[in-house]
């Protein structure tokens, strides 16, 4: 560091030379370190404000995303067998159920005879949701009518 007793003996040329030195180096420090910093402030607070606003947001869902909360399928209080062939007629699809047989490995074997292809999607789509039956395996063959299906399903019990 240079004294104020030093600066004195320097000449007016080399005093001009410190002054403009110390200028420069501030201007560096100002723009290598505090910009740069200033900079990281800024950015962070934006994130911190978008942040907020991303956690208001959640808070004002917070409800409606509650109520679409999946319950658990229920659990069976009767055989396979018998909850297919009573869910296939309140699906309107038992008159196409032509057969049902339980498998070796725990699952049951399904036929059904000209069943409405839409009908019996819907059907199994129900057995999953509700009891969190699904299909292991499905067999479908187009039948006569348009829209029309011979299906064998292998249904599987959670």
């Amino acid at each position: 560091m240079i004294s104020l007793a030093s600066l004195q003996r320097l000449g007016e040329r080399e005093r001009r030379i410190v002054f403009i030195g110390a200028a420069v180096a501030l201007v560096l420090l100002i723009l290598a370190v505090l910009l740069p910093l200033q900079q990281s402030v800024s950015v962070g607070a934006r994130r911190i404000d978008h942040e907020r606003d991303d956690l208001s947001w959640l808070q004002s869902v917070a409800p409606q995303l509650g109520s679409l909360a999946v319950s658990a399928p229920a659990p069976l209080h009767e055989s396979l067998v018998a909850l297919v062939d009573r869910t296939a007629r309140d699906g309107g699809i038992g008159k196409s159920l032509v057969g049902s047989q339980p498998g070796g490995d725990g699952g049951l074997n399904v036929h059904f005879d000209q069943v409405p292809f839409d009908a019996l999607v819907s059907w199994l789509s129900q057995l999953g949701d509700r009891y969190g039956i699904h299909a292991e395996s499905a067999t479908l063959e187009a039948a006569a009518m348009p829209g029309v299906v011979n299906a064998t399903l292998v249904l599987r019990a959670p």
